[in-house]
């Protein structure tokens, strides 16, 4: 179902806070909390809200290197994909992952305590992974911009 001008209004209130609670956010889109209650619920069921999280700060939590790393694989099988896929999906350490167009075939974003563990991560997990042929990475030096809200 499209999104009304409300659940718009509802999705970016919720991208910016989710914690306000329906009476917040029914006093801001001037409609009752039942009203709010339900939409709410059904953007979830529609998939619109995937899942409420907290943003941690990663340097309070040790986290003090971000890196790109790009993967070129061995092979190019759907069972190859999979696998990799599959297999990358289980590190912590890969905060993100994309399979591309062009001339690598997957952009990993890895977040770690710094290069040393980098170092350990790339080693002893990821090169030594059977699909992956090469692994190019960039270190992120600073950050200018982490938005996690999209724009609607």
């Amino acid at each position: 179902m499209p999104l009304d001008d409300t659940d718009i209004k509802l999705l970016r209130l919720l991208q910016q806070d989710a914690t306000l609670s329906n009476k917040e956010l029914s006093f801001k889109l001037h409609k009752s909390i039942a009203a709010i209650h339900e939409r709410v619920k059904k953007l979830k069921v529609q998939g619109y809200i995937k899942r409420t999280v907290a943003i941690v700060d990663r340097h309070k939590i040790g986290i003090g290197l971000i890196s790109f790393s790009q993967v070129f694989l061995k092979a190019h099988t759907a069972e190859v994909l999979n696998e990799f896929e599959r297999d990358v999906a289980k590190f912590p350490e890969v905060m993100e992952c994309y399979q591309m167009a062009g001339s690598y075939d997957f952009m990993l974003r890895i977040a770690t305590k710094d290069m040393d563990a980098y170092h350990m991560f790339l080693r002893h997990k990821l090169a030594v992974l059977p699909q992956v042929n090469t692994v190019q990475t960039y270190f992120v030096l600073s950050e200018t911009k982490s938005e996690t809200a999209y724009s609607i």
